[in-house]
């Protein structure tokens, strides 16, 4: 199996390879929307702002493809808050293909943003991406926005308050925090990605 990460700007996709790598799986960088549409795997990463990744997108007119795909599609950090509805950052229209919208995150003693490191996630209900994840697994986040927990999220993280670490719709999903960097726990939600069947 090839995946397609798709060329968003600012991601820290080598890392992300490298993580695929290590599980035996090949990757691609592209903004090609046929090489996209063609793949099993599609893995939309990003870092940065809502509305400069958003213009890239659409500059490059992958907007649209991306919102019809049918096979499974992981947004990361950036990549997940682009699927829903959209960003108080910029402010952007997002992808709309997960009900919602991202807000920023508020400071509070002990807990500044951006919220940078490592916290626990709480399942809220069972999905093939937690597969083998317990609960209270901690996992690395690295952002200054966030989506309060809704009818799509399937693990929350607190800081400060309940946030969605991890969202699906169908064949999207997405994690807020970075799996590539989150160890054994990032590895094997990858490797569910990786043998998803839709």
């Amino acid at each position: 199996m090839s995946v397609a990460i798709i060329d968003s700007g600012g991601a820290n996709i080598l890392s992300l390879q490298a993580a695929l790598g290590r599980l035996g799986t090949d990757s691609f960088v592209t903004t090609d929307a046929d090489r996209i549409r063609r793949a099993p795997r599609v893995l939309l990463p990003g870092v940065g702002a809502a509305h400069d990744a958003m213009a890239r997108l659409r500059a490059a007119g992958l907007a649209e493809v991306i919102s019809a795909l049918t096979q499974p599609l992981l947004g990361i950090c950036l990549g997940m808050q682009l699927l829903f509805d959209r960003s108080e950052e910029g402010p952007a229209n997002g992808l709309a293909v997960i009900p919602g919208d991202v807000g920023k995150l508020r400071s509070a003693p002990g807990m500044p943003v951006p919220h940078m490191g490592w916290n626990q996630l709480n399942i809220t209900r069972a999905d093939p991406l937690l597969d083998g994840v317990n609960a209270l697994d901690y996992v690395y986040f690295v952002h200054s926005y966030a989506v309060s927990p809704g009818e799509h999220t399937v693990a929350t993280a607190d800081y400060g308050a309940p946030l969605t670490a991890v969202t699906r719709r169908d064949n999207f999903c997405g994690t807020q925090f970075h799996p590539e960097r989150s160890g054994a726990v990032g590895a094997r939600i990858l490797a569910n990605f990786l043998k998803a069947s839709s």
